[in-house]
């Protein structure tokens, strides 16, 4: 029979998948932009995916099972978008907006999987990974507000082609916008969801 706690660990298994294969992507996003600011919010967001990796296998744990993942092909299809979105779009003023894009994609799309695995931890009755899932999501979300703010604040006007991207900043956290210095944590900073990065 195919339960609830079935559907929740399937699910499990797809995000912790699709955590560990952005592992592996976000450096290579981080190095695709021009704009300092957004390699800083991707590689602040590269340490929290790691985090949550390990949040993960705690939340197996809690259910009794071995950590294991099952091939994300959401998150395999969306990554290769941002490869051929960097690829398109690289020496072009949109190439900030066009990452920033891609990137929102994925979050999206884990802010809905984190969404329904809180929930879900709930109803069958796992506090503590319901509470575990939410530290994730609540930084998930953040991550989303934090690519937003840049979007808006820099990448989008960027992307006009008004002003050269590679000369625009020198990515010092003097001119990083006040609302994106908040957001973005330092390296090895523990997971706290209010201190997470922002969309």
């Amino acid at each position: 029979m195919n339960t609830l706690k079935i559907l929740f660990l399937d699910e499990l298994a797809d995000i912790y998948d699709a955590e560990q294969r952005l592992v592996r992507a976000l450096p290579k996003l981080a190095k695709a932009a021009t704009c300092n600011h957004l390699k800083q919010v991707l590689e602040a967001h590269l340490k929290e995916t790691e985090g949550h990796v390990t949040t993960l296998e705690k939340v197996f744990k809690a259910f009794g099972e071995k950590a294991a993942g099952k091939k994300c092909e959401a998150t395999v299809g969306l990554l290769e978008e941002s490869d051929e979105i960097a690829a398109d779009f690289k020496g072009s003023p949109a190439i900030n907006a066009a990452l920033i894009c891609a990137a929102q994609k994925v979050e999206h799309y884990e802010n809905a999987s984190y969404g329904c695995l809180h929930e879900w931890a709930g109803v069958l009755g796992n506090p503590k990974s319901a509470a575990l899932l939410k530290g994730i999501l609540d930084e998930e979300k953040a991550a989303d507000q934090a690519l937003t703010e840049l979007a808006r604040s820099r990448s989008n006007a960027e992307a006009l082609g008004g002003s050269d991207p590679s000369k625009a900043e020198s990515g010092t956290d003097e001119k990083m916008p006040a609302n994106l210095r908040r957001s973005v944590r330092p390296a090895g900073a523990g997971t706290n969801p209010s201190a997470a990065m922002v969309r």
